[in-house]
């Protein structure tokens, strides 16, 4: 039988408490009560049939606090005029919450409103659109408010979040918080102190004026006659990506590969350094524009996201060559091809003729499924040979 028992009630009293509607209401003061309930119950045949059933069904709704019941009346022919439960009604927002056993939560979110009405009545729609997971705040709610105070403050303030000082709040405690910080601070700071163009969590600091973490390259001289680094010969160098871009040095060739067992083994060569790849990162490189007078060789995988690293390059540095991505090396090392476990299916324009027959016979699994040939698995004879014909064509 199908008909709605107290349970079947309480459940959809329940999932209005789990969508937020009902601490959403203590928000904006719709309360919904009294709160209808709908109720299926039985059918002519089943009075006829199963009538003892039907009466134990409609005592047992009766019998359920604090459930105020609608009933109608039933002309049948057989039992004559029935009384039956025809919805179900809770009176008040006290009788929803005692049945759920909500109270406690119930006061704990409207101590948050409370505290939200006093100290930024400007966030009272988050705590709307998210009740539930203010409740989940609960505990860091004070701290979150008082952080959303100060930035308010302090518009665009261009110090690093460690040095937000707040009695009781760290640079970690923001951090872990970012996601909702960020929906706080768009409600409550001035829209012009707001960088839009920023945006998720790995943006934050950037898009509320605050100073991030530099990004870094990292580089080898390869040209014991390049002198960066006074009393050192070919060091391996790590520098923020803008002084990077300001760089004075002869180079008149860069290597840039993702794997940094390649990169410490590139040898010696003439006006040349190595960079260390940041797979789809290239922002921070494309800072230094002296890469537009030099050489550029990019040396990934060769595989469908190898291709697409190289084709995100060339947005910003349009002559870069690949190098060791061909058919010729894919074909010189087939006993270590390897497996790509989720390839790149989308077109790529930046890529050579040669190189995109290359991509689209992968992409499209025309020489094996899921061919890839990891760059570090290129025998490094191979390497020396390629590197000695480029140095050749140098000297020509």
């Amino acid at each position: 039988m199908m008909w709605t028992t107290p349970k079947d009630l309480k459940a959809q009293l329940a999932r209005l408490w789990d969508r937020g509607e009902l601490l959403r209401g203590a928000v904006t003061g719709n309360t919904r009560f009294p709160l209808r309930l709908t109720i299926k119950g039985p059918a002519s045949g089943d009075i006829t049939e199963r009538f003892e059933a039907v009466r134990t069904w409609a005592a047992e709704l009766g019998n359920a606090s604090p459930l105020r019941l609608e009933w109608q009346e039933i002309r049948h022919r057989v039992q004559g005029v029935q009384r039956l439960p025809s919805s179900g009604w809770i009176d008040s927002m006290d009788d929803a919450l005692g049945w759920l056993g909500k109270r406690r939560e119930w006061n704990r979110f409207s101590n948050l409103l409370e505290m939200t009405r006093r100290k930024n009545p400007s966030l009272m729609p988050w705590l709307e659109k998210r009740p539930l997971q203010a409740l989940e705040l609960e505990g860091e709610w004070s701290r979150l408010l008082a952080v959303v105070d100060w930035v308010r403050k302090h518009p665009r303030p261009a110090i690093y979040l460690r040095q937000v000082d707040l009695l009781g709040v760290h640079s970690k405690f923001i951090e872990t918080h970012r996601a909702v910080l960020a929906e706080l601070l768009d409600m409550a700071v001035p829209a012009d102190s707001v960088d839009t163009a920023r945006a998720g969590v790995a943006q934050f600091a950037a898009r509320y004026g605050f100073l991030d973490k530099p990004i870094r390259i990292r580089f080898r001289i390869l040209d014991p006659g390049i002198h960066s680094v006074a009393g050192t010969s070919c060091p391996d160098v790590t520098l923020d990506a803008v002084s990077f871009s300001h760089l004075a040095i002869d180079v008149r060739r860069v290597f840039i590969t993702e794997n940094e067992t390649n990169f410490l083994a590139l040898p010696n060569m003439p006006g040349a350094i190595a960079i260390f790849g940041s797979g789809y990162g290239w922002g921070a490189l494309a800072q230094a524009r002296w890469l537009e007078r030099c050489a550029v060789h990019y040396w990934g995988d060769i595989d469908t996201h190898g291709f697409a690293i190289l084709d995100q390059l060339r947005k910003h540095f349009t002559h870069v060559d690949s190098f060791l991505m061909d058919r010729a090396s894919l074909d010189a090392h087939v006993s270590l091809w390897g497996w790509e476990d989720s390839p790149q299916r989308c077109d790529l324009h930046r890529l050579t003729p040669d190189e995109l027959s290359l991509y689209n016979d992968l992409r499209d699994n025309r020489i094996r499924e899921g061919l890839r040939l990891e760059q570090e698995h290129l025998n490094f004879g191979w390497v020396r040979e390629r590197i000695d014909q480029l140095l050749q064509r140098d000297c020509e």
